[in-house]
Formats: C-alpha cells, structure tokens, sequence
C-alpha cells in the first residue's frame, strides 16, 4: 500500500511549530488560520472543563499542542488575550488534581510565557499558582509551582523592589498561616519566605512579622521551619554571599600563564580582556559601602510579647507534643531573643532548674541556652540559685572531669553576662578546682578565676586577687558595678585624640619659646571669656579699701609637722593630684566629643591613632590566654552560644595515640602510603595533564646525552659565543621561538 498524499492545508493543521513561526512573522495574513486552532481550541477546553478524566490520550496530546500554539501567538491578537490565561486559570485551578501531568506542566509553563509577554501581571500570576502549590498532593508540580514563583519574585525584585507585588504576596503569606493555626499548609508559607529572605529579595520587618506569626502556629513542622529562620537565617544569606563570590574569582595568573604557553589567538586575548574588566568591576564593588542589613531578631516589632507568647504556648505549656529536639530549638530562640534584647522573663530561670542535672539528655544544650538567657538586667536571685544547682550537681569530687568542666565554663559563661549572681563563698570554693589534675577542668576553672579578677576582685580572697587587680582595688580603678548600671557610650577612641591635640598644642607652645603648661591667648579668649572691661574693673578695687588681710606667723614656719603626718599629707595631696588630673583629662575628652565637630582630617586622624593603639597591643606582650579572653568577649552580640562551646575545656585532654594519628589522616586525604611533598606535587601535576618545564628536563636528561656538547661548548670561539647569546636575548625579548610574549 502506496505512502498518502498529505494536503498543503493539512500540513498547516499538522506543523504547529512551523504555523506558530508563520503567524508571529505575518500575523495579519495568518489570522484565519489563528482564528481556526482558536475554534479547535474551545471546543476542546470545554471538555476538560466539564469532565477532564474522559479525555483520551490523542485528546489530551492535542490539546496540549493548542495550548502551547495559543501561548506563544495570543498575544498578537489582544481580543483573544485576554479570555485565553482566566481559561488556563480555571482548568488548572479545578481540575490540577486529575490532570495529565504533561498536559498540567504545560498549562504552568504558557501561564509563565504569557507573564514573560506581558500578557498577565506578576500579581495575577502569582496568586494563580500559589493555591495549586499549597493544596496539590503531586511532588513533582509543587517542586515546579515553588521554582516558578521563586524565578517571579526575582525577576519583578531585579532593577528595583517591587513593593506593591511585595505587599500582596506577603498579605496572602501572612493570612495563610494565621486563617488556620493547625494547618500544614503553612509550611509553604514558611518555605517561601526563608528562600526569599536568604536570597535578599525581602529584607523588610513585614516579613519578620509573617514569620512570627508561622512561630506562634500550632503546627510542629510550621513552628520548626520559622524557629529556624530566626536561628540561622542571617547565617543561610552570608554562606550563600560567600558561595556566589568564590564562584566568581578568575584567576588571571594561570590565564595569562595558559596565553604565553599556548598559540595566540583573538578569542584567548578577548577572554583575557573581559576577565580582567570583570575582575575591575569586582574590585570597585568591593570599595561601595555593603547595604544594612539587619538580623532578623532586630526587625521585630515586640520583642518582649513574642518571647513571653513563644515560652508560654510551646515551653511551659504541658500539653504540646513537641520532640524533645524542637523544644531544645524554641528554648535557643526564646533565651537568644531574651539576651540580645535584654527582655525580662522572671519564669523562665525557675523553668531550668528541673533540667540542670547531667543525667539530663542534651544539658549543654540547655546550660548554653541558660547563659545566652542571661544578661545585665536580670536579677542576681533570680539567676543565684540555678548557679547554686550547677555547682551541686556537676562541679563535685565525684562528678567526672568532662563534666566538671562543662558545669564551671557554664557557670563563667553566665557570670560574664550577670556578674552579681556569683556568692562569694561559692566563687572560692569553685576557684580551688584550679589545682585539678585533669586540664580542662583546670582551665575552666582559671577561666573562672582570670573573669572575677577583672569584674569582681572583692569577692576574691587576698591571695588569689593577682597583682593587677589588688592594684586597681586599691586604686579605685576597679569597682564592681551595682545592679542596672551600665557605661556611657562615646566615640571609640576619641581619648587618643584628645591627647594627639594637646600633644601637638605643647609642640607648638614649645616652638615659640613658651612655657608647655601656659594657655594660648586665643583659647583664654574663648574658654575663659577674657574682656578687657572685666579687667579694668578689677583693677580700680585696691587692698587699700579696707578688710582684713591674713599673714602667716613667722613662728609656724619654724615649726615642723611631724614626719609620719607630713607624709600622710603628702600622700593625700598626691592622691587629690592624681583625681583633679583624671577629672581634668575626663573633662576635655568629653569637651572634644560634645562641643567640636570633627573635621575629615580630624575622623582620618582617629582612624590612624586607633589603628597605631591596636597594632601596638597586638604587638606586646600578650599571653595566648589573654587572647583566647579577647576572642571570647568579640563575639558578636548576635552569635549565640552552643553546646560545643560549653563541652570546650573538656575537650582540652590529652589525645590518646589512635586518635592522633586519626586527626592526622584526617588531613591528607587520598594518601594511601608515605610520600615525599615533591612526589606528591609531581604526582597531582601529572594527573592534571601538565607537563615538567624545561629546566626540570634539562635536570633529568641523562648524563651522556650532555657529554657532546659540553665539549662542544669548549670549542666555540668568542664570534660564535656571541652570535649565540644575542640569538638567545633576541628570542627571549620576543617571547621565545614562537613570539607568545608579544
């Protein structure tokens, strides 16, 4: 049987690719053909919209077709644009359940090219796919709607935030999660705004609080994914930052080493160009001030009300079903809220205490929450009795080492934040486990010790004070700060200003020929308030006017004080001195920083004098430990603490021989047997395909080879010498043989 002749007509019908090419280049004399796959269209629609389960396969292809058709013409014929996505909208929103799952990914993707035409509305096209993305049971069309509506929100967010699109989309996030508390719906709600917030498309408070709302839902899974954006949000955003950037590092090095081995060619050296532009571009990046971007904790609009709400609804409430690891993380945010906002929540200290024994599963989880819980403001009895219990239940004779170190750094890591709530009978029975054995019970115990030296030396005894700080006790330098007080800010650094003027201030005075001490007439003029009118007045008042005048009897002079009060006297006169001196100091310092504005050469000043104050502590003589102290109190204010770091001190014992060698293997991978460090390199480059240079080959040609001519060499007469050595400067200046220098 003969092969049917196929008709020019029905090649049109048939060819959607080639009709669809045809009508986007001539629409106008295409429009009947149009106008007939639009009849073929509605016939069709009306039957998936009536009963879509009925459709055969052909059905089903061809529909499919037709859709794919309309998408890509539509908008050539406005009349028709605007009924074709409400059809695509009402059979994808009623029938997304049983549709084909071809047919269903294709309706998506004409939504998505009718939004790329400008045919919809981002808004439109959004609130399209949202509904299906919560309610549909298919993985494979959420995972598509959640890709969609990601490449959207980036897309309208790309020149400029979109705020109004923003708006709506949050409102809709936000009633999703607080229409039905119970509801597992919400995790999308949840889902999508940790993707947006990590990739600073929203950076806003509105989403905060849509999160907030997701926190106070009554669904662990909704719960879960909102305590973890507050945890680790800010964290998920700067890894993603640093990803992007390592991605983006060309290096120029080994492209310009590949140009001068390899043969020139215009597409290598306009690769060169555009990586060295993009690398210009990078830098001048780097010099533009980086955006605000504030932590999520500090957008929130009630601290205080969404702490208490959290604690009481999830914590303290006995009927929540939590796992016992989604508590530990909502116990993270509540004490992380509590510390960095200062916030007072007197129940919650009485909440620990039942967990405060080592028998408990995960207690440096909860001593770390504990501390990071604690601050300032917090009363020292509310804060006293769970030390008391740390010390009895971990730090004893019979406890063992690792957690005797973990329940003294715990017990530092709280007293660093509320010093008060340390007894002084406590802290020096505590300070004895300094002569331990065992090192990090030792060091934790120092670390205990070395903290109350600077911010509680009286509660220490005399011996164990150390030098500094009996000094600064006796001195009045060191005083232990009572409840609720806290420091007066100022511009950091401003004192080393204030000496660097008056320093220059004597070098002046000295190179007139002045006295140091002496004041200029022009700073008499304007601190004292010199008027000559004054002066005058005061002259015209003689002693000759009457009053009593006090001389000193020549007697008491011949007199002599006693030597043990003359001494007191002078050392009391001593002291006054040294205050009347600090005060004087105080007193400028605070004058430069409230009654002069600071001039751009005066701000560069200060950058230069602080720099010069923290490369010359860097450079002194500094213990490791001091270092360790300074690294620990730089820790950021928003970085909480972890259990790891109160495990720290017990990791410090002595590694067994097994376990060494495990930390070594750890660190050179792939190395099955011993090798030198050259034969590993050796090994790695000819793995990547690179070859030896020519002074290695010259290094390792066999000895007789070179035999013939080193004694040629010999031979050659000075005329030849030369000719070879400007052959040899000749080709080096034009980049060798093959000029891949120039």
């Amino acid at each position: 049987m003969g092969k049917r002749k196929v008709t020019a007509l029905e090649k049109v019908d048939v060819d959607f690719a080639g009709l669809q090419y045809k009508i986007r280049r001539d629409p106008k004399s295409y429009e009947e053909n149009f106008l007939q796959q639009w009849g073929q269209y509605e016939s069709q629609r009306e039957v998936f919209l009536v009963s879509p389960t009925t459709a055969t396969r052909e059905y089903t292809e061809s529909f499919h077709n037709l859709v794919d058709l309309l998408a890509h013409t539509v908008d050539l014929y406005p009349k028709h644009a605007v009924a074709f996505p409400d059809d695509l909208k009402a059979i994808l929103l009623q029938h997304h359940e049983v549709l084909h799952p071809e047919l269903r990914e294709k309706i998506v993707g004409a939504l998505a090219l009718l939004r790329k035409k400008d045919v919809i509305d981002s808004t439109y096209y959004l609130t399209t796919l949202f509904p299906i993305l919560v309610s549909s049971p298919s993985k494979s069309l959420r995972t598509l709607l959640f890709g969609k509506i990601l490449t959207e929100m980036r897309n309208a967010n790309s020149k400029a935030t979109n705020h109004p699109l923003n708006r709506t989309i949050q409102t809709v996030l936000y009633n999703l999660i607080t229409a039905d508390r119970t509801s597992p719906k919400a995790v999308w709600a949840v889902k999508l705004t940790r993707e947006l917030w990590k990739r600073q498309i929203w950076t806003d408070a509105k989403t905060v609080d849509v999160m907030k709302e997701a926190a106070l839902s009554d669904n662990e899974k909704v719960v879960v994914g909102s305590v973890r954006f507050f945890l680790g949000g800010d964290k998920e955003r700067e890894e993603l930052e640093d990803d992007s950037s390592d991605e983006e590092q060309i290096d120029l090095q080994k492209m310009k080493h590949q140009i001068g081995i390899n043969k020139k060619s215009k597409k290598q050296a306009n690769a060169y160009k555009k990586a060295v532009a993009k690398i210009h571009k990078q830098e001048r990046g780097k010099g533009k001030p980086h955006p605000l971007n504030f932590s999520a904790f500090h957008l929130l609009h009630d601290p205080q009300g969404f702490a208490e709400t959290v604690f009481q609804k999830h914590l303290q409430n006995t009927k929540t079903k939590f796992s016992h690891e989604n508590k530990l993380l909502v116990l993270q945010l509540v004490t992380r809220l509590v510390g960095l906002h200062k916030l007072t929540i007197i129940s919650l200290y009485s909440w620990f205490i039942k967990f405060l024994t080592p028998r408990q599963e995960s207690v440096t989880s909860y001593l770390a929450s504990l501390a990071q819980g604690t601050h300032s403001l917090v009363p020292p009895d509310a804060v006293e009795p769970l030390i008391q219990k740390i010390a009895n239940e971990f730090v004893s004779e019979a406890a063992a080492a690792e957690v005797a170190a973990a329940g003294l750094n715990a017990i530092r890591e709280i007293c660093v934040r509320q010093p008060l709530a340390m007894s002084d009978t406590l802290l020096q029975d505590l300070v004895q486990y300094r002569k331990s054995k065992d090192k990090g019970t030792m060091m934790a115990a120092k670390g205990l010790l070395s903290l109350y030296r600077e911010v509680g030396a009286d509660l220490l005894q005399k011996k164990d004070r150390g030098k500094d700080a009996s000094m600064g006790l006796r001195s009045g330098e060191i005083k232990t700060k009572r409840f609720g007080e806290e420091e007066v800010g100022g511009i950091e650094g401003i004192e080393l200003l204030a000496r660097y003027k008056e320093e220059q201030r004597k070098l002046k005075r000295a190179a007139k020929g002045l006295p140091e001490d002496g004041a200029d007439k022009d700073e008499d003029e304007d601190e004292e308030g010199y008027k000559s009118e004054d002066w005058e007045v005061d002259s015209d008042d003689s002693d000759d006017s009457g009053g009593w005048i006090n001389v000193d009897h020549s007697d008491d002079e011949d007199e002599p004080a006693p030597k043990k009060r003359r001494t007191a006297e002078d050392g009391s006169d001593e002291e006054e001195e040294d205050e009347e001196e600090d005060a004087d100091e105080l007193e400028r310092i605070q004058k430069l920083a409230t009654t002069t504005i600071l001039t751009p050469a005066d701000l560069a000043k200060l950058q230069e004098l602080r720099m010069e104050a923290s490369l010359n502590k860097t450079l002194g003589k500094t213990s490791k430990r001091s270092k360790e102290a300074e690294k620990a109190l730089a820790r950021h204010a928003d970085d909480g603490l972890t259990a790891e770091q109160i495990e720290a001190p017990a990791k410090l014992r002595k590694t067994t021989k097994e376990e060494r060698v495990a930390l070594a293997q750890e660190g050179k991978p792939g190395r099955e047997e011993h090798k030198s460090t050259q034969a590993i390199r050796r090994s790695k480059k000819e793995a990547e395909g690179k070859s030896s240079t020519n002074k290695e080959k010259a290094r390792q040609k066999n000895f007789m080879m070179t035999l013939n001519k080193a004694k040629y060499k010999n031979k050659r007469s000075l005329v030849q010498t030369k000719k070879v050595l400007q052959g040899h400067i000749e080709r080096s200046k034009r980049g060798g043989r093959r000029a891949n220098g120039t």
